[in-house]
């Protein structure tokens, strides 16, 4: 490895830690925005009865079945 070696570091990840810099409230921010829409209690029983009430799709779906 040369001596002046520099690891590689993507404009992409350069963007983020400026902002994480500029705004150190942010990481907390994205995390309450993960909380409100993914993390939220699964319901095993109803995930069940989806499962068990969908109609099998046609191999060819604009066939009306004539």
């Amino acid at each position: 490895m040369p001596l002046f070696w520099k690891a590689y570091k993507s404009d992409t990840t350069s963007f983020i830690e400026e902002l994480k810099a500029k705004d150190p409230t942010l990481s907390d921010r994205m995390l309450q925005g993960r909380q409100l829409l993914w993390d939220k209690p699964v319901d095993r029983d109803a995930q069940s009865e989806y499962r068990d009430a969908q109609v099998p799709q046609q191999p060819y779906v604009y066939q009306t079945g004539h």
